[in-house]
């Protein structure tokens, strides 16, 4: 596949970063459940262990199926290369791990799923760092933040739970104007709806839990270097740019180039954060990965049809869905999200807080579970949930305040679904 560029999005969701095992000719890939590799002999230990050859060592650090789930995620979003580790939160730290240090910051989107703000205004002050909030559809707050001590931008592309979109070229301008990576969690749309390093981001998260895998059962995380920041351009950036004292003085931009980011995340990150992905979950995100195109076209066809319903029922306040024409992110999409804006938004409930509390507990196709972008539809009151931690004012931000109830919506029949929600909505009335 070294002339993967030339292929279509649908072929290499099935066969980028995959041959068949050289040993049995299986065609799909194998589950090496291994610790560890034998090494040939003494100095092909030594140069492995010295970055000097590229190999297996220890599962903490690569494996064999994680590898392919690594080479495939990087082709889908255009990168220069990929490191998978074991959540979507574990993603994001160890984005910021080469970046940040203590008293540095990260200006933050206000729009981000709920474990993610309490991680950046919480956690990470353990380790010396802060976040600044901002509303990213506001360029002249963002640039405001953005300060000496600023080492990245981070935003989603398709808000959790809100669904907004966000217009990731304005930001990239902001950000390589500062001298600075923009970071991108792009789960809620994936490479199929949107490619953030074509529109200037840096590095793209991913929880690999949710739509790449796409069927509920394992967790994972993902970091996509698209290999075309400088980190030598400035001081800003040591870990990258300075000698590595582990390495005996190695300097990961010099030596490796666009892959520094990548090689920094398994030989440091991993390394000593071992935030593993274990090779099953890669397994099961490899086979999930297979049926990502065809299984978000009918998301986004699903989701415009009931936010459609939704719109004009008598109990619903508003609908966020960006795919709506009257949406105001409308143009937005059009313009860099053409396949569509995902199946994650949220409804406003006239009723309130008690409306929505009944509306999850009356319905009966929609899973009531803290998760997104699985086969199955879901529902969560993310207020009383996934954003329970936060003030009211932190809620309304995100676009989680009380009255609103956050759907995931799955590939089932669209009718079935929109009955579910016309009985329980009748219920949650009442």
């Amino acid at each position: 596949m070294n002339d993967a560029p030339t292929y279509g999005f649908d072929t290499l969701q099935i066969h980028a970063g995959a041959r068949p095992d050289p040993a049995t000719g299986a065609r799909q890939t194998p589950i090496y459940q291994t610790t560890s590799y034998v090494f040939r002999d003494a100095d092909h230990a030594a140069a492995l262990f010295n970055l000097q050859e590229v190999g297996f060592i220890y599962s903490r650090l690569t494996n064999p199926t994680i590898a392919v789930l690594q080479e495939r995620i990087a082709t889908l979003e255009g990168g220069a290369g990929a490191v998978c580790c074991s959540s979507g939160h574990a993603a994001q730290i160890m984005a910021l791990f080469p970046l940040m240090g203590p008293g540095r910051n990260v200006v933050a989107s206000t729009r981000l799923y709920g474990g993610t703000v309490t991680q950046f205004s919480q956690t990470i002050k353990r380790f010396g760092w802060s976040a600044k909030f901002v509303d990213t559809d506001d360029l002249d707050a963002v640039k405001a933040a953005i300060d000496e001590d600023t080492r990245a931008v981070f935003c989603e592309s398709v808000a959790n739970p809100g669904g907004y979109v966000t217009d990731i070229e304005a930001l990239a301008s902001i950000a390589d104007a500062a001298g600075l990576p923009l970071i991108v969690d792009n789960t809620s749309a994936t490479p199929y709806l949107c490619r953030p390093i074509e529109h200037g981001a840096t590095l793209v998260v991913h929880s690999t839990t949710k739509y790449l895998t796409g069927n509920g059962t394992v967790t994972g995380g993902a970091i996509v270097d698209s290999g075309r920041f400088d980190w030598t351009a400035s001081d800003k950036f040591p870990s990258l740019s300075q000698p590595e004292p582990a390495y005996h003085g190695l300097k990961f931009a010099e030596t490796f180039g666009p892959l520094a980011f990548t090689f920094h995340g398994i030989a440091i990150g991993l390394r000593d954060l071992g935030m593993t992905m274990n090779p099953q979950a890669a397994h099961y995100t490899l086979m999930g990965i297979e049926t990502l195109s065809l299984r978000m076209e009918r998301h986004v066809a699903n989701a415009k049809k009931i936010a459609t319903w939704l719109e004009g029922h008598d109990a619903i306040e508003a609908v966020t869905y960006a795919g709506l024409d009257s949406s105001p992110y409308a143009d937005r999409v059009k313009r860099l999200y053409p396949k569509g804006a995902g199946a994650l938004f949220t409804v406003a409930l006239k009723g309130g807080y008690d409306a929505c509390v009944k509306l999850v507990d009356s319905l009966e196709l929609f899973s009531h579970v803290a998760n997104l972008g699985d086969t199955r539809s879901l529902v969560i009151h993310s207020a009383s949930t996934t954003h329970r931690q936060l003030s009211e004012e932190q809620q309304v931000a995100a676009g989680a305040a009380p009255n609103v109830v956050r759907l995931s919506i799955g590939i089932e029949d669209a009718d079935d679904l929109i009955r579910d929600l016309d009985q329980g909505l009748a219920k949650a009335s009442a």
